[in-house]
């Protein structure tokens, strides 16, 4: 069991493939994991608007059973429908904390973790794992992955 999780995580950070073969790194996932590191540094010191790394034919789908799960088709749906009706329930903005990305070519996993303050007061924390495909600079495709029982419970307030 520990040898499994040992591959899995080794799989994961883009060292070997599935069939135990070295992964050439390119210089395609330093552009894409920089591209993202960049873009979370101006978000965490309020410079830049993650979302503007959005394709606008971006498909970004949100995993789980919350108010906002389900797949969008374009930038304007997606900001539209889940991204404005969150930041409707804060007073504050969202501030990121970068746990880590891992690249391989333009296939990006990102986890962080994010807090603010509701409305009402209360403190909003989340925890997040987002898989993002980049091509030309652009985000065109993400799974968002997160604690979908806070975003829910932000969503009643």
């Amino acid at each position: 069991m520990i040898l499994l999780s040992i591959s899995a995580m080794i799989l994961l950070s883009g060292y070997l493939s599935e069939e135990g073969r070295q992964i050439d790194v390119t210089d395609e996932s330093e552009q894409n994991k920089k591209l993202i590191q960049h873009a979370f540094n101006g978000w965490e010191n309020g410079t830049y608007n993650f979302f503007d790394l959005l394709d606008e034919d971006v498909v970004w789908t949100v995993a789980g059973r919350s108010p906002v799960s389900g797949t969008y088709v374009g930038k304007r749906d997606f900001m539209d429908r889940a991204v404005t009706p969150i930041h409707a329930k804060l007073s504050t903005k969202i501030t990121p904390s970068l746990i880590s990305v891992t690249a391989i070519k333009d296939q990006v996993w990102i986890t962080w973790t994010g807090s603010a303050v509701a409305n009402d007061g209360s403190v909003y924390e989340n925890h997040y794992a987002w898989l993002v495909t980049i091509r030309e600079k652009k985000i065109v495709q993400a799974t968002a992955f997160l604690d979908t029982y806070e975003l829910t419970e932000l969503m009643k307030k």
